[in-house]
């Protein structure tokens, strides 16, 4: 990878607790991203304040008006990562960034054994994806930890408008970015809206991306259990409409979900080349943007299923649960994106999986 001021640094190796070194256990990442004035740091507020018996480790980007005890954080200065954690009443740990938020993950393992979560706060600007992308591009730190899921926070009140912001050159704006690459989705401030209001927001956030969990919300205000044990990426949820794409509302919207399907087995190399041909060659599909992808594998020969895993123009695949004897073994990707020609992406997905060329 090349050096940036994105890149994440070498985890620092410790022992664990008991000073025996043994198998330690990943711990799950989520991240929360949003709009500015979506909710995000009231919901990271509320989860660092509220009694849950969870032990979780918050990074917070930014200390705004909405943040927790502002005043009694001990924060640096000069716009570097914050070595100074602060341990609540709740049992939580807390710190700021003012930089990529991913470093601050070096510093905290410093500190295993007092936390079983890391809640991982982006900025109102940022794009996700490429902050997700780092689980799998960085070999130490995913040796540590993993990525659980991503949720975004969604204004109510303003997100229509959000969504329909104009980027130079056509580019996709934040919001579009940060509804389209999550797993789940807190559309929050529903107090401030009417009921149909709250319909059209509802629709609208499903007919960009209708594969994620949905949920509302007053004030940031969710079961900390929708927000934590996601599984999104590796294939232990138990979810099954996990892989489903749903209708969902049909807006003016060139971003949208779609669902490839393919019965019977197939070999690795075939599907790769799809997803090759997909993420990296653009000529291959003028226009189109995808910021997800997810889907279930029955390659030939392996008795077990074989999840992929895309943001952006990364992805991964690994084995996860057994077949069952007797299931029907097929194969599925839902794709998230801008300009997505169904027609063409199943005949091209149906065609490489067969071994046919395109």
């Amino acid at each position: 990878m090349a050096d940036s001021d994105d890149e994440c640094p070498d985890l620092v190796a410790t022992p664990m607790q008991n000073g025996t070194e043994g198998v330690k256990t990943k711990v799950p990442v989520t991240i929360i991203t949003g709009q500015l004035g979506s909710g995000k740091t009231t919901l990271l507020t509320y989860i660092l304040t509220e009694q849950h018996s969870k032990k979780i480790a918050v990074i917070l980007n930014e200390f705004g008006t909405e943040s927790a005890d502002e005043k009694s954080m001990s924060v640096g200065s000069g716009g570097e990562l914050y070595s100074e954690w602060l341990e609540l009443k709740n049992g939580c740990l807390c710190c700021s960034v003012k930089d990529n938020g991913v470093k601050a993950i070096e510093n905290l393992m410093e500190k295993r054994g007092k936390f079983d979560y890391i809640l991982l706060e982006t900025t109102g600007l940022a794009d996700p994806a490429p902050v997700a992308g780092m689980f799998w591009l960085d070999e130490e730190l995913g040796a540590d930890v993993y990525l659980d899921g991503v949720v975004t926070v969604v204004d109510s009140k303003h997100c229509m408008e959000q969504m329909k912001e104009v980027r130079e050159g056509g580019a996709l704006n934040e919001w579009l970015r940060q509804v389209g690459v999550a797993d789940m989705i807190v559309v929050n401030k529903t107090d401030l809206v009417s009921v149909e209001q709250l319909q059209q927001v509802v629709g609208a956030v499903k007919s960009i991306n209708s594969a994620s969990q949905l949920v509302t919300a007053v004030n940031s205000k969710v079961e900390l259990d929708m927000l934590l044990d996601l599984h999104a990426y590796d294939g232990l949820s138990d979810k099954p409409n996990k892989f489903v794409a749903s209708s969902g509302h049909h807006l003016d919207s060139s971003v949208g979900t779609v669902s490839l399907h393919f019965e019977g087995d197939t070999e690795m190399e075939r599907v790769e080349s799809f997803l090759g041909r997909l993420l990296w060659e653009t000529e291959s599909y003028p226009g189109m943007v995808v910021l997800r992808c997810k889907g279930v594998l029955a390659v030939r020969g392996k008795n077990k299923q074989v999840m992929v895993q895309g943001v952006h123009d990364t992805y991964d695949t690994y084995e996860t649960r057994e077949w069952g004897e007797g299931g029907e073994r097929k194969n599925t990707l839902v794709i998230i994106g801008k300009n997505l020609d169904k027609e063409k992406l199943q005949t091209n997905f149906t065609n490489s999986l067969n071994g046919t060329s395109q």
